[in-house]
This record gives structure tokens, C-alpha cells and sequence, in this order.
């Protein structure tokens, strides 16, 4: 048997019913992560998935078809996202795509999903280049050019900070963002002293700790996942530094504090959602999540369940098909939205507005909003 046929009779027997229908689901393929290093992270989209679609076949699905989704679990490695991307490709009944986590396994499975006019939704792509992989690349997440000089004036102007260093991811998505922060942090007056990338499979990270405390930074800008920051703060600790600690958005996960320990207080970080927010929708959600789960949401619950909200009224307006989901995204306004309020796209760029990011430090092992102090800075 080929391949192609493997994979096709594969596919149709992952298309389960749903209880309490009798029409076929509106499937949803999503490649991301469920073991590995970043297991975490697919762990939270699955919980924020399951809550919208919680409501929303709760109330009738979509013109009374199910919504569904179908987990392939990538582990964010690019060799295979592309396989994935294959088999979503070849299985009729998957209308859109959703993931995968890291900029570079979404890219490149990008020109797979482009040939096959399947949309790549990349709901956590921050890379600037994604959705410049074709017309069927789009993504309601921020993306490092934007962030990381909002992250810049977060460190200088709010923090008052002036000799920051970086560590950072050395992926594309790292690089990226590093050169951004570094452009951004010259133009408030406060270049880079010192860079030090590392890669994601690191552990010892203390001779680039120390490299780059000898070029005498006030503060240290962590641009990493959860996991590699939560080392990384407690190395630098344990070595006796006592830079300020400043985290991109990617850090802000209640996994860092559990594996930070007491070294995560007092490190800043920014989030483009938090569950502390007055908006009615923002506290709707946090109280909905609570109690299906008995935790707080984190900005990849919040971002998975406004995808799943987004896919449905794309169905909902523009039909269940791959040109509804393709030709929909385009046109589509004011979709409900508890990161944006209301989402809708830019054809041109295929990417939302720009968010509104909330300043955190962790306090009393907690996501706090900040203040307004400015920390102490070492004697340089």
C-alpha cells in the first residue's frame, strides 16, 4: 500500500464522533508539542482548546456540526512538523491548521502547507517571517518586532536600566529577537554590553553567565522558553549574580515559578495576557478555566481558546472548508477576543493588531503586576 493511501485511511479513522452528534466534526489538525522539552506548552493549548470547545459545541457546535481537533505531537522539531504537515495535508476532512509552537517548526513546514492550500495558523509564531511563508501562513500572536522593542522600554525607560546583556535562544526566532531588543535598547540610549546565545538542549549555562558578567551589565535579558529561563535564574543566583532579571513574554508560564524556585522572584517579564485584567471577557474566562481546571489560564490557554474561538465563526460565516477558512481570514471582523478584545486581521501582513502587554515581576512566587519601583541595581 502507499504511502499516501497509508496515510489517507490513517486520517479518516482519526475523525471520531462527537458525543451528542450525529454529524460528521469540523476538524481542526494541530501540531505542537506533547512530550519533550516544551511538553508544557501543548499541555496549555490543549486546556484552553477544550474550554471553547466546551462552550461551543455546548451550544449547538457550528450550524450543528461538532468542532473537533486532532493532536499530532511534534515535540517542536522541525523534521517532524513537516511530516505532520504531510498528513494534514493529505487528509481531506483537516480544514485548517493550527501551530506549531516554535517559529522555525511552523516555517518550516510552511511551503508544505502553502503547495497543499491548507492554512498554517500560527497562534504562538512571533517570528516576523511567518507569515511572509505565502497567503496561507496567518497568526493572531505578536510578533518579536513589535515585542521586543516594547520589552526594550519596559527595561530602560520603565525599569531604568542603562547596561543591559543577553541571553538568548540560539534559534532563529532567538537571533531575531536579540537583534531586535539590541536595536531597539541603542535607540533608548542603553546599547547591549554583552551577548551570549546558547542552544535549546543546554543545561550548564554558568561559563555564559560568567562571560557575560565581566562585561559588567546592571541587568541580564533573558530571551528563552520557560524551561532553559528557569535554569538560567537559578545558575545566575547560585553564582552570586545580582543583575536585575528581565524575561521576554515566552517566560511567563507557571511552570518558570515551579521551576525557578525562590530564584524566579523579582524577575520582570511582559504577557500580552493576564488573569488579573478587569475586562468582563478577561475575568469570564479566568472564572470558566478555574473551574474546569482548579488553576489560573497563562497567555497559551488564553491564546488556544481564542483560536478555537476564531476557528469556529470562521466556519460559522465563511463555510467549513479550507477557501471558507482561507478567503474568511481576510475578511473577518471584531471576533471575540480575551487577549484582543476583538480580533481582526491585516490581509496585507495576516497578523492581528498590535496587543496591549500588561509589565509583571514575580512576587511571593507569583505573576504580579508591577508596581512602579525601579529595582536596585548592582555596583558595576
Amino acid at each position: 500500500m502507499s504511502l499516501s493511501r497509508r496515510l489517507l485511511l490513517l486520517s479518516a479513522a482519526s475523525v471520531l464522533p462527537v458525543r451528542g452528534f450525529a454529524a460528521e466534526p469540523i476538524l481542526a489538525g494541530v501540531s505542537g508539542p506533547l512530550t519533550g522539552p516544551n511538553a508544557q506548552y501543548g499541555a496549555q493549548w490543549k486546556r484552553g482548546f477544550d474550554l471553547a470547545l466546551d462552550e461551543i459545541n455546548g451550544a449547538g457546535g457550528v450550524n450543528g456540526r461538532p468542532l473537533a481537533y486532532s493532536f499530532e505531537d511534534s515535540q517542536s522539531d522541525p523534521r517532524q512538523s513537516v511530516a505532520i504537515a504531510q498528513k494534514f495535508v493529505a487528509d481531506p476532512h483537516v480544514i485548517i491548521e493550527l501551530g506549531d509552537f516554535s517559529s522555525p517548526a511552523s516555517m518550516a513546514a510552511s511551503p508544505i502547507y502553502q503547495r497543499g492550500k491548507l492554512v498554517q495558523f500560527g497562534f504562538t509564531n512571533s517570528h516576523p517571517d511567518f507569515t511572509k511563508g505565502g497567503d496561507y501562513m496567518w497568526s493572531n500572536s505578536t510578533n518579536q518586532a513589535e515585542e521586543q522593542p516594547k520589552l526594550a522600554e519596559y527595561a530602560i525607560r520603565a525599569l531604568g536600566l542603562q547596561r543591559p546583556a543577553v541571553l538568548h535562544l540560539n534559534t532563529d526566532w532567538g537571533r531575531t529577537s536579540k537583534d531586535a531588543f539590541a536595536k531597539a535598547a541603542a535607540e533608548l540610549g542603553a546599547p547591549v554590553v554583552a551577548t551570549e546565545a546558547y542552544l535549546p538542549t543546554d543545561q550548564d549555562f554558568r561559563p555564559s553567565l560568567v562571560r557575560v558578567r565581566d562585561a559588567k551589565p546592571d541587568s541580564l535579558v533573558l530571551l528563552s522558553y520557560y524551561a532553559d529561563a528557569a535554569l538560567l535564574v537559578r545558575q545566575a543566583r547560585d553564582l552570586g549574580l545580582k543583575q536585575v532579571l528581565v524575561g521576554s513574554t515566552s517566560i511567563y508560564s507557571p511552570k518558570f515559578i515551579e521551576l525557578g524556585g525562590p530564584a524566579a522572584n523579582g524577575v520582570f517579564c511582559m504577557t500580552s495576557f493576564f488573569p488579573g485584567e478587569t475586562r468582563p471577557e478577561v475575568q469570564k474566562f479566568v472564572t470558566d478555566f478555574r473551574a474546569k481546571y482548579g488553576s489560573d489560564p497563562d497567555t497559551f490557554c488564553a491564546g488556544s481558546y481564542d483560536t478555537m474561538v476564531l476557528f469556529a465563526a470562521l466556519a460559522r460565516q465563511f463555510g467549513p472548508t479550507r477557501e471558507g477558512m482561507h478567503d474568511g481570514l481576510a475578511k473577518i471582523q471584531d471576533v471575540p477576543s480575551v487577549i484582543y478584545g476583538k480580533v481582526r486581521f491585516n490581509p496585507e501582513t495576516r497578523r492581528v493588531q498590535a496587543a496591549n502587554y500588561k509589565y509583571l515581576v514575580v512576587a511571593d512566587n507569583a505573576f504580579t503586576i508591577w508596581g512602579g519601583s525601579k529595582p536596585e541595581r548592582p555596583g558595576l
